[in-house]
């Protein structure tokens, strides 16, 4: 008997008994498996990506909130395009804004007296990017510098053509190269739980001066304060912290105020 051909034999059909189906199968398996890895994982990926965004939301809302800087109202302090990180936490536990700190406020019922009709929904992504700082803050929203407080009579000019906060002059050298400290004379107190608020360029910048006359006299409400730029996050190039001044060193609080 030609036993090499019977193991020949047996070798073809045991090859043939696995068939096209079970090769089929075998094919596929992995094909399911590697599928069903690559669904898990973009089901994973778009959790952390939720998990992040969630994140950023409350991180924004809470502590620290990114504001594009959309006019050159603030220059050279913030150029347009800057992102500023804002501290909402600066003024949270008993502080006040002070003076020469620069602030982000709510501006209705002080700059604008009625906010601008929008559709709810655009709106609503409106916010949430501009709370990551990917679009323009609201129109309401404004950045300026605190030049007065509760208390404070500021006034401009003297006749070094310098501002004034109770009696004293303000050295600003935070302003605009070839800036006035303001072409508009005016003198104010400022009521108690209320801010005075000016952009450091003086020539492009609508800020308390513009709404004298208006309801609320310009001031805006310490409670309106969204919170301070303590850094400017972007561009790269810009990274730094928004030094604080030293202009308001010699101003003293008011007659009669506390502080």
């Amino acid at each position: 008997m030609d036993t090499e051909a019977q193991h020949t034999e047996r070798d073809r059909s045991s090859v043939s008994l696995a068939g096209p189906d079970e090769r089929s199968r075998s094919v596929r398996f992995p094909r399911a498996v590697a599928g069903q890895a690559l669904r898990l994982s973009w089901r994973r990926t778009g959790q952390i990506g939720a998990a992040c965004a969630l994140f950023l939301f409350l991180v924004s809302t809470f502590v620290v909130q990114p504001f594009l800087i959309p006019s050159g109202s603030m220059e050279p302090t913030l150029q347009v395009g800057d992102r500023v990180l804002v501290n909402k936490l600066a003024y949270r536990f008993g502080a006040e804004p002070a003076r020469g700190d620069v602030v982000v406020f709510d501006g209705t019922g002080s700059f604008v007296q009625e906010p601008p009709q929008q559709n709810p929904v655009t709106g609503l992504l409106r916010g949430a990017a501009a709370a990551l700082g990917l679009a323009e803050p609201a129109e309401t929203d404004y950045v300026k510098r605190v030049i007065g407080v509760g208390g404070d009579r500021v006034t401009c000019c003297d006749k070094g053509s310098r501002l004034t906060v109770n009696g004293r002059a303000v050295r600003e050298r935070y302003l605009y190269r070839g800036d006035a400290p303001s072409r508009v004379p005016f003198d104010i107190v400022v009521p108690q739980g209320t801010l005075w608020v000016m952009g450091d360029h003086r020539g492009n910048s609508r800020d308390s001066r513009d709404h004298l006359g208006e309801p609320g006299g310009g001031m805006v409400p310490v409670d309106k304060v969204i919170g301070r730029a303590d850094w400017i996050g972007w561009p790269l190039g810009r990274w730094s912290t928004v030094e604080p001044t030293g202009a308001f060193r010699d101003v003293r609080s008011p007659e009669g105020a506390h502080g």
